[in-house]
C-alpha cells in the first residue's frame, strides 16, 4: 500500500511538472492592423513583443494579415490574444468579440488626414467633387470613415477605391494613380520619405482617442495586467523610447473601455 501511495505521489508531482510546462510553452498571438508593410511592420513590433516576453516570462507571436478586411474577419472571430487595432475597430470587436482595451498611446488624439502630390493645383476638398480617392479600407477610422463622412456630409461626391493599406495610398498618390487619398499623421510621418517627400496633406480632422492594444476576455487576467504594466514601463528606457519612436509614439499608457466613447458618439455603421 505504501509503495502504491508512494507511485501515486510521483504520477501527481510529473503531472504537474508536465502541467507547468505546457503552460510555459504556450504562446500568445499579437495581431497588429496592417497599416503599414508586413516588413515594417514586423520591424516595428517584433522588439516590443521580446521586450513583453522578456518583461512577464510569456511567449509572443506577431500575427499578421495581408489586408484590413482579412484582419477585421479575425478579429471578428476572437482569433488574436492580443490585438493593436484602430479606435472604430476597438468599439465594434470590444462588444462582437470579447475584446477589452488595455493601453493606447500617450498625448496623442488620432487624426485623419487628406493628402495629394505636392505639385498638385488642388488647394480645397472642393475641388475634390467628382474625383476617385484611395482609401485603406472601409472601416479604416481616421483615413477612411472620417474624411469620407465629412465629404458626403458636405455633399462633396467622390469614388472610394480601397487599395488595402496606408502604404498603397500613399504610394498611388505619389505615381499620380489617384487624386488625392486618405491616412493619418503617424502612417504618413513613418512612410518612405521617398513618397512622402513627394506629397502634401490637403485636410486634416479633428482628433479622437488612438489605437487600442486590447487583450481578449479568454487571456488570464494575471497576464493581461503584466502586459499592461510593461507597455506602460516600455517608455521608461532608451531602448523603450527607441521602440515606440519608431511608431512616433511617446510610449503607452493604460486604458479602459470608456476612453473610445467619443467614437462611439458618432453612432458608425461601417462593418
Amino acid at each position: 500500500m505504501q509503495k502504491m501511495s508512494k507511485f501515486c505521489a510521483v504520477l501527481l508531482v510529473s503531472a504537474g511538472v508536465s502541467s507547468m510546462a505546457q503552460a510555459s510553452e504556450k504562446v500568445f498571438t499579437f495581431s497588429v492592423v496592417p497599416q503599414q508593410s508586413a516588413s515594417k511592420t514586423a520591424a516595428i513590433w517584433n522588439p516590443v513583443l521580446k521586450y513583453l516576453g522578456e518583461k512577464t516570462g510569456q511567449k509572443f507571436k506577431l500575427s499578421t494579415a495581408k489586408n484590413i478586411p482579412t484582419f477585421e474577419k479575425r478579429l471578428a472571430n476572437g482569433e488574436a490574444d492580443f490585438s493593436y487595432m484602430n479606435p472604430y475597430h476597438y468599439t465594434v470587436f470590444h462588444e462582437r468579440s470579447g475584446y477589452n482595451a488595455i493601453a493606447r498611446a500617450k498625448d496623442k488624439r488620432i487624426k485623419g488626414i487628406v493628402v495629394v502630390r505636392k505639385d498638385s493645383p488642388l488647394g480645397k476638398l472642393e475641388e475634390l467633387n467628382g474625383q476617385t480617392l484611395a482609401f485603406p479600407s472601409p472601416a479604416a477610422f481616421a483615413a477612411s470613415v472620417l474624411p469620407r463622412g465629412y465629404l458626403k456630409a458636405n455633399n462633396i461626391n467622390i469614388t472610394p477605391k480601397y487599395v488595402s493599406s496606408h502604404d498603397s495610398v500613399y504610394l498611388n498618390v505619389m505615381k499620380g494613380r489617384m487624386v488625392a487619398g486618405g491616412g493619418i499623421m503617424r502612417t504618413f510621418n513613418n512612410t518612405k520619405p521617398e513618397v512622402r517627400e513627394q506629397l502634401k496633406i490637403l485636410w486634416t480632422t479633428k482628433g479622437y482617442t488612438p489605437h487600442a492594444i486590447a487583450a481578449h476576455k479568454r487571456v488570464d487576467p494575471k497576464i493581461v495586467t503584466a502586459v499592461q504594466q510593461a507597455l506602460v514601463d516600455l517608455s521608461a528606457t532608451e531602448q523603450g523610447l527607441a521602440m515606440v519612436g519608431k511608431m512616433k509614439l511617446k510610449g503607452f499608457i493604460k486604458a479602459q473601455n470608456e476612453d473610445w466613447d467619443d467614437v462611439r458618439s458618432l453612432k458608425l455603421n461601417q462593418l
